[in-house]
């Protein structure tokens, strides 16, 4: 392939159409003045797709180890069903849970690590969504609504703000998880806002070590060359042109886009540019944390060079069944990676302003769940998806360290006291950023569209 097709294919391809509604790309993509005083520039996200078991990893429940085996003692809703339901029992923590941190917080002896950085942590435990399928529940977390296609949080975050380094996209999802419940681009798309403010994907899920920009370096051609082709295309173009058309406005400026890129990007992504302590300290070189950690570092080296949202995806956390065997492996993969990227973080001054959020698009039951129909013995039983409490946690950012917001009941079944909605934590995330939720719309068929829709509240009880 010419050194030309290679870099078309990186223009056109590897970042989709940028629409931009009749506006230039660097003004697009400029630093914008916020609504208020920020506290946070930038977002990493650790999406834990599937549903971590919060009973199991955050939130202590006494009466769950108390009852454990015995039926269901508190009434669930009268239209409730799943698989296995009438054979449920209450089913007790699987972990040991263990005093962490200087405020001595209750949490999983699974998560060592991170154990040793919870007093950096803000837990919220009592977070809520609407559904309890994964699909409209992982785009309700992402885009704010889990139905209609809708901007991801990322691409919002992006239009409000503009983006620190115009060699960079503003907005990077590393090895997503494009198959499988909820598994789609939607989840860093831009939907009906300029497609300038869209993710742009790095690596494939479950291959981090060789996650890269496809064409991002062109063979066959000097970078004059490549300059020189730019100018006569967008001359093209403009001749070409008539009236406002924002696909063809956003091609140019996807071409525009890879062209700056590839001064920086390969940069940006060689972690061979790091120490071995640093490697060591996410985990790289170990087997079970190689993959995430090679993530984590990756986000950190975005973070530092000024891209604005960075969403990182971790799969496994569906644990309808196998729960003792399988939730330890998922927590040993994430959690020296995850404690490893807070302390970097910490050390290099950029915690204060970068505002780390964990968490799935909801948690599990109290209850277990047999999909076997009473063949498989009490150890190969999981938990079923449950919207109506379960825990996130942030970090930096402007919000309090080591505290846990929120509760559920006594059983880890509703949220109580606390609540955080999930249009509640996009409010406050926003906030955090300078943002007020209110006024971030854009215009569209009509109407003003926000992340938040109608809703949200920022949740000022965990503010620093």
């Amino acid at each position: 392939m010419s050194g030309r097709r290679e870099f078309l294919k990186l223009a056109g391809c590897g970042f989709g159409m940028v629409a931009l509604n009749s506006m230039l790309a660097a003004d697009s993509l400029a630093v914008r003045a916020t609504h208020h005083a920020a506290r946070a520039k930038r977002v990493i996200f650790l999406f834990m797709q599937g549903g971590p078991s919060q009973m199991d990893l955050f939130e202590y429940k006494p009466e769950l180890e108390k009852r454990n085996g015995q039926p269901l003692s508190f009434q669930l809703p009268k239209n409730y069903e799943a698989p296995g339901i009438r054979d449920s029992r209450i089913f007790g923590p699987i972990s040991k849970f263990v005093r962490q941190g200087q405020r001595g917080m209750l949490m999983t002896d699974m998560l060592p690590h991170l154990g040793g950085v919870v007093d950096d942590l803000c837990f919220l435990h009592g977070m809520h969504a609407d559904s309890e399928a994964h699909a409209p529940a992982i785009r309700q977390l992402h885009t704010g609504h889990s139905i209609q296609v809708r901007p991801s949080m990322g691409a919002w975050t992006l239009y409000g703000l503009g983006t620190e380094n115009q060699n960079l996209p503003g907005f990077v999802s590393i090895c997503p998880a494009l198959t499988g419940d909820g598994g789609t681009p939607q989840l860093f798309g831009s939907a009906f806002l300029p497609a300038v403010y869209q993710g742009t994907p790095i690596g494939k899920s479950g291959d981090a070590k060789n996650a890269r920009i496809d064409y991002l370096r062109a063979t066959g051609i000097t970078r004059e060359e490549q300059r020189h082709q730019l100018d006569f295309l967008a001359e093209i173009n403009r001749r070409h042109q008539s009236g406002a058309d924002a696909e063809l406005e956003g091609r140019a400026a996807s071409f525009e886009l890879a062209f700056r890129m590839q001064m920086e990007a390969p940069t940006v992504l060689d972690l061979e540019q790091e120490s071995a302590a640093t490697k060591a300290l996410y985990g790289i070189g170990e087997k079970e944390t190689d993959d995430f950690g090679r993530q984590c570092l990756m986000a950190r080296r975005m973070a530092e060079a000024g891209v604005r949202f960075v969403q990182i995806t971790d799969g496994g956390w569906d644990h309808h069944g196998k729960l003792r065997q399988s939730l330890p492996v998922r927590c040993k993969a994430v959690d020296k990676p995850i404690a490893g990227l807070i302390a970097d973080l910490k050390q290099r001054g950029l915690l204060q302003d970068t505002l780390v959020l964990w968490g799935g698009e909801f948690g599990r039951t109290p209850f277990d769940q047999d999909l076997s129909q009473g063949k498989a013995p009490m150890t190969d039983r999981g938990r079923e998806h449950n919207p109506h409490g379960f825990t996130m946690f942030m970090a930096g950012g402007g919000v309090k360290a080591g505290i846990a917001h929120g509760e559920t009941d006594e059983f880890g079944w509703n949220a109580v006291q606390g609540k955080v909605h999930i249009h509640d934590l996009h409010a406050t995330m926003l906030h955090l950023l300078g943002i007020d939720h209110e006024r971030l719309t854009y215009r569209y068929t009509g109407r003003d569209f926000r992340l938040t829709d109608v809703f949200g509240n920022v949740v000022k009880e965990i503010l620093a």
